[in-house]
Formats: structure tokens, sequence, C-alpha cells
């Protein structure tokens, strides 16, 4: 057991802080490299966009979406602690549960779609029925979840060296050997609707990792700067994001109306040479595999924070165990009930996610780089009646204020368009008006906090800090 990690949402001591920046680059280059993020980009294509513009709104999306879950990235070194839990400071000790359950859906919802297309890849490649590959990629990610942050990262950073490889021949392959419908390249042949979509699902895909960056950069040492977090996460998860979607969008121009995604990955594999698609959907299935496990990990993060919402936890061993198993359960039991109607619909969930999360970003950093420039009271965020408070008033209505401000511009597919995207023509900019409105909103709310105050008790309470984490080490 002495391998297995034993902290979770509790602060990672000094003394514990461990690991090289650059780590961070393949950790999120491949978290973002496996081929779930094909599908991201697929929407232009299947609503009449061509290639060429579906290939900048990939660019576009990624380079701004990117943007805001690599500054979320930094403040795991500063502060020591996962992602979620630093919600308590804009929402409260309560308040947060409202980001939190957000957060799990969006776990439990990636794992039951990371774990089919692995299972599917298995199918294809090693036979077998579907189902019970979803248990042994549900039943390796959680061990690999189990062991944890430590075997994460080295797991990825070895699988993005294989990607590399395997990937790089098979994107050469897809460039020279597949034909595009004519029109693809033409520039004029520009259509608001499907770039906009495609952009925003682009856009939330990228803001979506956001839940999860903190979570692999806290038992970093706090003296990296957040420059140079800000760049690892941002490159690597870019690069990553750009290099599948793109082959996504190649994929589909070229397959048309018979693109599905597992049998399209081994023709097009098979065009290099026979039995290539194989190796390309037994490799993809590992990198789906280490995603599931981030997925579990994160997930259990989140539901201790919610536990520990109404009754104090203290994150031991066995609670870590507990919530990862009850994840992995959820995740399976999901997977093995999922329809063809989930799986189809997946951009659309796509798009919720990022309306549910454009309104908590744009609190959080504003409150960690304007409001509270980075100086926390960390033992007070574990505290239920410390200064933080249970209801953070003005987390919640900036969060509420700015999700109702999005409303008219949202656009679902056929599940729902908003007034102003109706008169858009279904173009949907919710993320323009979401981020802006919840930001300057919180920044406005806050003007009263006695930062200094909380960076002099934050001070105070450091040395007692360290002293606690210490001691709630197992052996």
């Amino acid at each position: 057991m002495s391998g297995l990690e034993v902290r979770s949402i509790d602060y990672v001591p000094l003394d514990e802080r461990h690991g090289k920046l650059w780590h961070l680059g393949p950790l999120w280059f491949m978290s973002n490299a496996q081929i779930a993020t094909l599908a991201v980009g697929l929407i232009s294509i299947t609503e009449g966009g061509n290639l060429i513009w579906s290939l900048l709104a990939i660019v576009a999306g990624t380079v701004i979406g990117t943007f805001f879950m690599a500054f979320h990235s930094a403040q795991g070194p500063q502060l020591g602690l996962p992602q979620m839990i630093q919600s308590r400071p804009q929402f409260g000790y309560v308040g947060a549960l409202l980001v939190w359950l957000f957060a799990y859906v969006q776990y439990a919802g990636f794992n039951v779609f990371n774990s089919i297309l692995a299972a599917d890849s298995l199918h294809a490649t090693l036979h077998g029925g579907v189902k019970l590959w979803v248990v042994v990629v549900t039943a390796v990610a959680l061990l690999i979840a189990l062991v944890g942050y430590d075997i994460i990262h080295r797991a990825e950073r070895y699988l993005t060296y294989t990607f590399l490889v395997i990937f790089g021949i098979f994107t050469v392959g897809v460039l020279v050997t597949l034909h595009y419908p004519a029109g693809s390249f033409d520039l004029g042949a520009f259509k608001w609707t499907p770039f906009l979509a495609q952009f925003g699902v682009v856009a939330g895909y990228q803001i979506s990792w956001a839940i999860y960056v903190s979570d692999y950069s806290r038992y970093l040492p706090p003296d990296v700067t957040v420059r140079k977090t800000f760049y690892w996460t941002y490159f690597g998860s870019a690069l990553g994001g750009i290099w599948l979607m793109v082959l996504g969008t190649l994929l589909a121009a070229w397959a048309g109306k018979n693109f599905d995604t597992i049998p399209s990955i081994n023709a097009a594999g098979d065009k290099v040479f026979t039995g290539f698609g194989a190796i390309v959907l037994l490799f993809a299935a590992l990198g789906l595999i280490s995603v599931t496990a981030l997925n579990m990990y994160g997930g259990s993060l989140t539901l201790i924070s919610g536990i520990d919402s109404f009754k104090r936890v203290r994150p031991t061993l066995g609670v870590r165990l507990l919530t990862l198993g009850l994840t992995a359960g959820l995740s399976l039991v999901g997977a093995l009930a999922a329809t063809s109607h989930f799986l189809r619909n997946f951009n659309d969930f796509l798009l919720v996610v990022l309306y549910l999360f454009i309104p908590w970003t744009a609190v959080n950093l504003m409150d960690y780089y304007v409001v509270r420039r980075g100086h926390y009271a960390i033992a007070e965020i574990f505290n239920p009646n410390g200064i933080y408070g249970r209801w953070g008033w003005q987390g919640i209505v900036s969060y509420l204020v700015g999700f109702a401000a999005m409303v008219p511009f949202f656009s679902v597919g056929t599940m729902f368009a908003g007034p102003a995207a109706k008169a858009l023509g279904g173009a949907d900019i919710s993320l323009f008006i979401g981020l802006p409105v919840s930001a300057l909103l919180y920044w406005w709310l806050t003007r009263s906090i006695d930062v200094e105050a909380e960076t002099r008790l934050a001070r105070e309470e450091a040395a007692a800090l360290e002293q606690a984490a210490r001691e709630h080490r197992e052996p």
C-alpha cells in the first residue's frame, strides 16, 4: 500500500513537493492527444462547413479555450491544492457544491464516452464483446488512478513518446493518401453557423480541462513561475488538441456521410500499410485508458470535496480508495447502459459543459489573478466557519447572472436555440457573453474584500498549516 498516493483534497506540504515543470507538457499533450478528441473536430463538416474553415475554427477555438485552462494550472504549485477545492473562496464552503456537482457530471460523461470508444477499439482489433472490454478498460484505469499522481504523470510521458511515432506516421498517411471533396479549401465558402459551432465546441472542450489542471501541478514546488507553468500546460494541451481535432476533420471530410470513428481510423491506417490501422487503434485504446484514469482521479477528488461540505472528512487513503471505487463503478454502469443516442450527441454534451463552466472559470480566474492575486489563507478553505464563509454570495450571484446572460445565445443542436442564437442564424456566441459578464460582476461585487487582512492571516497560519499537513501524512 506504500506505493499508493495517500493525499487527496488536503494541502501538499513543501517537503513533499517534487517533479519537473516540463512534465506538464507531455501530461496535457497526451491527455488531449487521444481519439475521443477526434470527435470534437467533426461538427463543422457535419453541419455543412468546408474543410479549410473547419480547420481555422479548430485552431481559433483551441487558442482561446486553452488560454483559460492553462491559467488555472498555475494555481496548483502556488496553493498546493487540487483544482475544485479552490472554488471555496469564491463560492463558499457549502456553496461550492454548485460547481462540484457539474464537475462530477462532466467526469462521468467523459468516462462513459472514453471507455466505450476504447472498448470499440479493442473489439475491432482483438475481438471479444464490447461490454467485456468496457469492464477491462475500467479496471485498468482504476488501477492507474489508485496508484495516483506519479504513475499518471509517468504513463502520459511514455505514451507521448509512442504517440509521436505511431500517430506521426498515421498523420502523414492521412495527408498523403486521402482525397478530399472539391471546394474543401475554398476560403470563399465561409458559413457562420458551422464555423461558430465548431469554434464553440472546441473552446468548450479545452475549457473543460480547467477543472483538472491543478490536480496535476499541485505537487510541484511553489518556486516554479506562473509564466512557465502556463506555457508548459498551454502548449502541451493546445498541440495535442489541435493535432487530433484536425485529424478528425480530415477524416470526416474524406469519409463524408460514411464517417464512423473506429472504422474510418482503421481504413485510413490501412492505406499506409495493411494492419497499421489495427496498430493505431490498439495504441488509441491505451490513450483512452489513461484519460479515463484522469477522470476517475479528478472525480474522486471532487466527490471527497462534496462530502467534506456536509461532514468534515479526514482525507485518508481509505477515503480516497472508497471514492475512487464509487467513481469507477458509476462510470462502468453508465458505459454499460449508454445508448448510441448518447454517443451521437457527444458534441451537444460538450456544449452543455461549456455553458456550465464558462461562468465558473471567469469567477475563479478573476478571483485568483485580480481580486486576491494568489493570496489565500489555505487553512481557512478547510474551515466550515472560516473567513470564506459557508456561502460565497458574490461568486454564486456572478455565476448565475453570467449563466443567465448566456441563455439567449445558446445553440445546442436540435435540443435548444435561444432567441439571440436564432437571430444569428443558429450561431452560438455565448462564450463571449458569459466570460465578461461573470468576471466583471464578480470584480465589482468583491471590491470590499480585505485582501490584506486575508494575506496576514495566511502568513500567520503558514507554519501551522505545514505542521498539520505533515502530521496527517500516513505511514
